[in-house]
């Protein structure tokens, strides 16, 4: 099992309060793996780390066996063109088209010209099931659903070789979510690319993953296929997917 990202030992503190503890974790080459936890428990932080949004304390951060902790920023711009992210939020850009927004990496990022980007944009667009026509609409005139789908074009937009999820069914009915990751399947399959999410939802969890994690007070607790993932064994693991009030977990007054 060849590992595309791997994290050593990472631990990132603010003050005195310690949000990563030693996370261990590897992500395998074209898998998708999804880290599980409750909210505070340091998984936005991960990615950061990873993106080198944050610097870790300590720990290593590996891309295809390559050391990323403490790089220039030549090799961090390089580094990023390998990484797409669907944000939680969708985080589109409200004064630019749909399409703008999902070849805004292309244009700026990597100096692409905008009719050539037009056509990427509008490729990436009917990927994920929506017509050309929406391309030349603003965000504010697309449902929650719609809006979440141009920011999965946009995180395919430059076939990445790692794709992030950040909580990618947030906002949305149940239906529309299992759309999204159908989607999220559909096209990280196409791509061939490794995909790390993270999420609170169960049945997303369920459908993406190929592997799960569970972060658990700044540790990898439990981490395992996500066939397993009923009978880990683990407390912390069976209340968290199972929802319970009653276990390890309390939740603070």
């Amino acid at each position: 099992m060849t590992a595309k990202l791997e994290l050593r030992g990472v631990s990132k503190a603010f003050g005195p309060k310690k949000v990563l503890q030693g996370v261990d974790l590897v992500v395998p080459q074209g898998k998708s793996l999804v880290v599980i936890g409750g909210s505070g428990t340091g998984k936005s932080v991960t990615i950061k780390c990873v993106l080198g949004l944050m610097k870790p304390d300590s720990g290593s951060i590996l891309v295809d066996g390559k050391e990323t902790v403490g790089i220039g920023a030549r090799e961090r711009d390089q580094l990023m063109r390998k990484f797409g992210m669907l944000f939680q939020g969708g985080a589109l850009f409200d004064s630019m088209r749909v399409w703008e927004n999902v070849a805004f990496g292309l244009v700026q990022g990597r100096g692409v010209d905008r009719k050539e980007a037009y056509g990427i944009a509008v490729e990436k667009l009917k990927a994920v099931g929506l017509d050309e026509k929406v391309a030349n609409l603003f965000p504010a005139e697309l449902s929650g659903g719609m809006q979440k789908r141009v920011g999965l074009a946009r995180a395919i937009a430059a076939n990445p070789e790692i794709i992030f999820f950040d909580e990618p069914t947030t906002g949305l009915d149940p239906i529309m979510a299992d759309v999204i990751n159908e989607l999220i399947i559909k096209t990280v399959r196409g791509l061939g690319a490794t995909a790390l999410s993270i999420t609170h939802d169960m049945a997303s969890a369920r459908k993406i993953a190929d592997y799960v994690a569970m972060l658990w007070q700044g540790k990898i607790i439990w981490y395992g296929p996500v066939g397993e993932l009923d009978k880990s064994g683990n407390p912390y693991v069976d209340q968290f997917i199972h929802g319970r009030a009653e276990g390890p977990i309390t939740m603070a007054a």
